[in-house]
């Protein structure tokens, strides 16, 4: 039997933004969030259906949360988004409360800011929060979970946790863990052609070859519709690791330390528009050129013309 499809959607964002770590608090960049510039805020808006859909920003992952709650407050309001709220959750206790529960039943849009992805799952993993989030994501049509930098990072159920970016190829560069499982059978990366993150990816998926890797472009995301079909928004790229047809593999019997060996790993390059079928494997130039390949392929999918 086929596993469900979600009916909500994901929206996982490169990210662009500071993550809070600074070793000298004198030294403190400015926070940004450029990709509500180029649009991909004012996307993740409309996938709600709605015009003034109820948000809440979850800024665990942040070390500076007031700060970056703020922004996203501000930043939202700019879409004439006003029903903005801020979940500071800090400690796992702080998933279940009543008042986070009954705020997350009533949110049209989730979105995790940027930080440390291993935070994400210590604070959610077994938690009544995550169960009703996931529910939610499955059952409701137009409900939207967007998360950016390292809240996309943590959408998969096999998560980056870091990796050393001088040191890719090399066995052990990469450290994996698990993440909120909204979606199974991908790795997720950010800031990825900027930090030059290819090594790590590929070696994700060289150690998990029925996966597809997914690495975002700063001010890029994918669109993730039946937990299924991605589409790049935004004005970077995203870079498709595919392992499904790898022949020579030494990534999970190599020694730590040691070269990595991967023979015919496939990739590809999406800009702005683009689509990837992760069940099919296949790359489509848009959306439309998708759907009219999915309607040949079956007529009865085919939606008929209005009278």
């Amino acid at each position: 039997m086929n596993a469900p499809k979600p009916q909500g959607k994901l929206i996982a964002v490169g990210g662009n933004e500071d993550k809070g770590t600074y070793p000298n608090p004198r030294k403190k960049k400015k926070y940004y969030l450029n990709f509500f510039e180029l649009g991909i805020l004012k996307r993740t808006v409309l996938e709600s259906g709605k015009t003034n859909p109820r948000i809440e920003v979850i800024t665990t992952a942040s070390m500076i949360p007031e700060e970056v709650g703020r922004i996203y407050v501000s930043s939202f309001s700019m879409l004439n988004c006003f029903d903005v709220g801020v979940m500071d959750i800090r400690v796992p206790e702080d998933t279940d409360r009543p008042e986070m529960l009954a705020r997350l039943l009533a949110a049209d849009l989730v979105m995790f800011s940027g930080g440390d992805q291993s935070r994400l799952k210590e604070m959610f993993c077994g938690t009544r929060f995550l169960e009703i989030l996931t529910q939610r994501y499955f059952a409701e049509p137009d409900f939207v979970i967007a998360g950016t930098s390292a809240g996309a990072m943590a959408m998969s159920h096999i998560m980056i946790r870091g990796g050393s970016v001088p040191e890719s190829l090399i066995k052990g560069a990469v450290k994996m863990g698990t993440g909120l499982s909204f979606i199974p059978n991908v790795i997720i990366d950010s800031h990825f052609v900027k930090r030059g993150r290819f090594g790590r990816l590929i070696e994700a998926v060289g150690l998990h070859p029925t996966f597809i890797g997914i690495g975002l472009g700063e001010d890029t995301g994918v669109l993730i519709r039946n937990g299924n079909l991605i589409e790049t928004i935004g004005s970077n790229l995203v870079i498709i690791i595919d392992g499904h047809h790898i022949r020579h593999n030494n990534a999970a019997g190599a020694a730590k330390g040691t070269a990595l060996s991967i023979e015919n790993i496939t990739m590809h390059v999406l800009a702005k528009g683009n689509v990837y079928d992760i069940h099919e494997r296949r790359f489509f130039v848009d959306k439309p050129t998708h759907d009219a390949a999915v309607a040949a392929h079956s007529p009865a999918l085919a939606i008929p013309p209005s009278s």
